[in-house]
């Protein structure tokens, strides 16, 4: 006999863009319009502070839709689906909530390293610059100070994603969180000190989460400053960690016969996308051949 793992959950009947779809109670209105989601055709819905293995945070709404009788749109990330609900992923007022959203983001954060940026720009008619040049933003130098990893804050959206990773609903570490109030938020570690002064470990996890590149690995950081990193030139092998015994999958990031970051699959049971200082950075040992070896 099959016992299963949890209870069943009631299905519950609403509409998506015209469409009657029958999903899970529970269900978020944005797993529902997803890749594993009943409706015919994927709505593509976009998202940035969204994280697969995160608790929504509701942060950026850009994943905003509209739903019958509700007074103001929803994000689509955190709300669940209720028996009759009538869902709009689409319609004009969601256009225009997702064209300013994104003006505004891209008026004052850098937005160049985030994926799929640009496609939502040009897809929503969006244009950052209309607010003019004196627009204020979060312009600032990189933080360059270890040879792990990168703070380039100018990129940062404020997501929170990478203070959840580093806090209680993962690492536990809590080297960083949000200072400062309105405009002068920002992510800090405790009292502002250095990275190297901090509680920081190292693991990049917050690196893992970050979407749009304010926080990236230091080979990353190089190559884009040299113009030599190239996506579409790099291969992905999913392998096991060889530091010890946990079993956590890595993933290889190669370009040109060298690894260039290391991730992990966010639907690995062990993992859950988390890595250790060693699974995530300690990779030159690879490729690091001594002086006389080389070919």
């Amino acid at each position: 006999m099959t016992i299963p793992l949890r209870p069943p959950r009631r299905l519950v009947d609403i509409t998506v863009d015209g469409e009657e779809v029958r999903v899970a109670e529970g269900t978020t209105i944005l797993d529902a319009c997803g890749d594993s989601g009943p409706c015919s055709g994927k709505k593509d819905i976009p998202t940035l502070c969204y994280g697969d293995t995160l608790t929504p945070k509701n942060a950026c709404r850009v994943c905003m839709v509209e739903v019958e009788g509700s007074r103001t749109l929803v994000p689509a990330c955190s709300r669940r689906v209720e028996q009759g609900m009538v869902i709009s992923t689409d319609s004009e007022r969601v256009r225009h909530s997702r064209k300013l959203v994104l003006e505004l983001l891209g008026s004052s954060t850098d937005l160049s390293t985030t994926p799929r940026a640009e496609e939502w720009m040009e897809r929503y008619g969006a244009d950052p610059a209309r607010f003019g040049p004196d627009a204020a933003t979060v312009e600032q130098p990189p933080k360059v100070d270890n040879d792990l990893y990168v703070r380039d804050y100018g990129k940062c959206i404020m997501c929170y994603k990478c203070v959840d990773a580093c806090g209680e609903q993962w690492q536990n570490t809590f080297a960083i969180a949000v200072a400062g109030r309105g405009f002068d938020s920002h992510i800090s570690t405790e009292f502002d000190a250095p990275l190297t002064d901090s509680a920081c470990v190292y693991c990049g996890n917050c690196v893992e989460v970050c979407p749009t590149g304010a926080l990236s690995f230091k080979t990353e950081f190089d190559m884009r400053a040299a113009g030599t990193w190239d996506e579409s030139r790099q291969t992905q092998t999913t392998t096991i960690c060889a530091y010890c015994g946990v079993g956590c999958n890595v993933t290889l990031h190669v370009q040109d016969n060298e690894i260039v970051k290391v991730t992990s699959p966010h639907d690995n049971p062990v993992t859950h996308g988390n890595l250790c200082i060693k699974g995530r950075f300690g990779f030159q040992h690879v490729q690091n051949v001594p002086t006389g070896q080389k070919d």
